[in-house]
């Protein structure tokens, strides 16, 4: 076993500690949803939810027919989220007790889209001139990636954060 060998394990270890540590948390959260969440009443929405993820768990072979059938009756008659509980004995519980992913990118990405749209505009205006008199070329030497550099900006700003990052 080589000194590399040997660092690289507990590295591993810590690894695989962090994961299960993480994941410990995310049950604990939805475990703590699905507490304060016993009592109240289910609403329609809620139950359609419920009733697409137990559809998706008998696409990926979790659940027989029979026992589809059994656990949308559960579902559509449950008042309360207490009473849906026995509709996801023992599967991944449902999205509506996990917690929301911020998906909106920062305020800073959205500043950054309006100085590069700032940036092009004389590139893009230039461009327009020499179409409106008649140099295609020149207008397309100008305008073309002014407007592929809004675009670029653009999908780089409503693009959802990335969330692990490897250092």
């Amino acid at each position: 076993m080589s000194e590399r060998d040997g660092r690289s394990k507990p590295s591993a270890q810590l690894a695989n500690l962090a994961g299960m540590a993480a994941a410990a948390g995310q049950e604990a959260r939805v475990a703590a949803a699905q507490r304060r969440l016993a009592p109240v009443r289910l609403t329609d929405e809620e139950r359609r939810l419920c009733i697409d993820e137990l559809s998706e768990q008998f696409a990926i072979g979790r659940l027989d027919e029979d026992e589809l059938h059994r656990r949308v009756d559960l579902a559509n008659e449950a008042v309360t989220h207490r009473d849906l509980q026995p509709a996801f004995a023992g599967l991944p519980a449902p999205s509506l007790y996990r917690p929301v992913e911020n998906r909106r990118p920062g305020r800073w990405r959205w500043a950054a889209f309006a100085g590069a749209v700032w940036l092009a505009l004389p590139f893009f205006l230039t461009g327009l001139a020499f179409l409106v008199f008649g140099r295609e070329v020149a207008a397309a030497i100008f305008g073309v990636p002014a407007v592929v550099w809004v675009i670029f900006a653009y999908r780089w700003a409503s693009r959802p954060k990335r969330e692990g990052r490897g250092t």
